[in-house]
């Protein structure tokens, strides 16, 4: 008796559903890798690398020179009774407070009039045009528009029989100034960034505000600042950390005078390094002011529940 064998059914040929759902997966990693690797490189090379070459320089004392030797925590230590160091970090701070406050208060206002007056794409355009100015070239605008000699302002204010204000040239009005400058440039990119966090609010609940009798006031307190509070939480992180990281500005006008009252934390890192050629004291003192901008952003996340939101 003889079998026919029956051909292989189309079921059984073709490859099974998990087979398929195995292959889709690598495909769509190895792309997304492809996709990453640009920017994985660049971060390897220009930000990884130099911050573990400068952990390890923190140890060592360097000149360029010569070759490094190791010194453990000695740099470490030397911070502990350098008046500079902790002059630059008061000064820092300082600067800090004024800009953080500055800056937050006036996006905040320009951010909810973009979104109660007008929508309007230009007017967007030109309240962030600021930002798009290079900090170099704001600086030194700045710096002949204030100048006690020549200086627009200072031309204006001894118009009015008021003695000239030497902003940049005394200790007392050195780093408000600069912080008012970096203020202006800055403020729009701050605005627009608040102004996208108020677009994601429903309407409907200023509409109920509404209803039920509440001022813009205290829909402002209780409704918009409630709900903006993990799109603040971004906001204040990036502001503070590039507050503690200016340079620019002060290398610009002032180079940390007059005295050291300006003589901020990065240009005093940027002075050990290329000018007294201590490249490893200045790489801890680098490193200290990582762990600070790491600490600080952890406790701001944290008391601002950045990671919660009441539109839940």
């Amino acid at each position: 008796m003889t079998t026919t064998a029956s051909p292989p059914s189309a079921a059984s040929s073709a490859p099974s559903g998990p087979a398929r759902a195995e292959r889709k997966p690598s495909r769509d990693t190895a792309a997304a890798l492809g996709f990453i690797a640009p920017a994985l490189l660049g971060f390897v090379a220009f930000y990884f690398w130099p911050t573990l070459r400068g952990l390890w320089f923190s140890f060592q004392e360097y000149d360029f020179f010569d070759r490094p030797r190791f010194v453990g925590l000695d740099n470490y230590s030397r911070m502990l009774g350098d008046e500079t160091f902790w002059n630059a970090m008061q000064v820092t701070l300082q600067y800090v407070a004024i800009n953080i406050v500055v800056q937050t208060v006036l996006a905040v206002l320009i951010a909810v009039l973009l979104q109660r007056v007008t929508r309007s794409v230009f007017v967007r355009s030109v309240v962030v045009l600021p930002f798009l100015i290079s900090n170099v070239v704001v600086a030194l605008l700045f710096y002949w528009m204030l100048d006690a000699q020549i200086g627009i302002v200072n031309a204006a204010i001894t118009g009015l029989g008021l003695d000239a204000i030497p902003f940049f040239g005394e200790q007392d009005w050195v780093v408000p100034t600069i912080a008012l400058v970096n203020v202006w440039r800055h403020m729009g990119y701050t605005a627009l960034l608040v102004f996208a966090g108020l677009m994601t609010i429903p309407e409907g609940l200023y509409e109920a505000g509404r209803v039920d009798g509440a001022s813009e006031w205290r829909m402002f307190w209780s409704i918009t600042l409630p709900l903006l509070r993990p799109v603040l939480a971004l906001v204040l992180v990036i502001t503070v950390t590039g507050s503690f990281q200016v340079f620019d500005t002060v290398a610009v006008t002032t180079s940390g005078g007059p005295g050291d009252a300006s003589r901020v934390i990065q240009y005093y890192i940027f002075d050990l390094a290329f000018q007294r050629l201590e490249f490893g004291y200045a790489a801890a003192v680098s490193v200290v002011l990582f762990a600070i901008l790491a600490v600080v952003a952890f406790v701001q996340l944290r008391l601002t529940r950045a990671n919660e939101s009441d539109l839940a």
